[in-house]
């Protein structure tokens, strides 16, 4: 029986919009082609695990730019990429109130900061982890494990809800149960598959 519900942000509970701040750094001179250029020129991954703070990312992005990019530019542009999925932000409100509901995202602490100060993110459910407090990045076993701890989470009893399917795979190697999100309706209809009262 399902008692644990997991969502993943990116992608599950909030969309992103990536052009205002590719669009900021090609202004600026930096040489960019897409999301992933950027990604990997300012090495997210060593943010979103906590071993780059938000000051150090914001200075990767000055970095790449030839032209002046000033730290409270590079913040404005850096946060203000996420639109929300209310109807999947209400699911989870709305299953907090019969089920444990957590969240677990790769997310570094800008965007954590962001996300809890305008959507009020960290009010639901009954706890988070980003993986900047981890330490680990998903699919690495750590960051389902380190949830397991926190959150005191027994695998057969929870359910994990993610839009990469490697992420669920991970999850579902140490006993969870798995739905890769897709949209809202397919979402809904898996939990009920599941048992899960929604």
């Amino acid at each position: 029986m399902i008692r644990n519900v997991v969502f993943d942000i990116g992608w599950v509970l909030m969309r992103f919009n990536y052009r205002p701040i590719i669009e900021l750094l090609r202004a600026r001179g930096a040489d960019v082609a897409d999301r992933n250029g950027v990604m990997e020129r300012i090495a997210l991954a060593e943010h979103e695990c906590g071993r780059v703070h938000g000051h150090g990312l914001l200075e990767r992005l000055q970095a790449i730019t030839r032209e002046p990019l000033s730290l409270e530019e590079a913040h404005a542009h850096w946060v203000n990429m996420f639109e929300p999925d209310p109807p999947m932000i209400e699911l989870a409100h709305r299953l907090s109130e019969h089920y444990r509901v957590y969240l677990l995202s790769n997310m570094g602490d800008l965007h954590w900061a962001h996300l809890s100060r305008e959507y009020r993110l960290h009010a639901i459910g009954h706890g988070a982890l980003p993986s900047y407090l981890a330490g680990v990045m998903k699919p690495d076993p750590g960051i389902y494990r380190e949830a397991e701890r926190r959150f005191a989470l027994e695998p057969p009893a929870t359910v994990f809800i993610d839009d990469r399917a490697d992420n669920v795979a991970a999850a579902g190697a140490r006993g969870w149960a798995g739905i890769v999100h897709r949209d809202y309706a397919a979402t809904l209809a898996d939990l009920r598959r599941l048992g899960v009262a929604c």
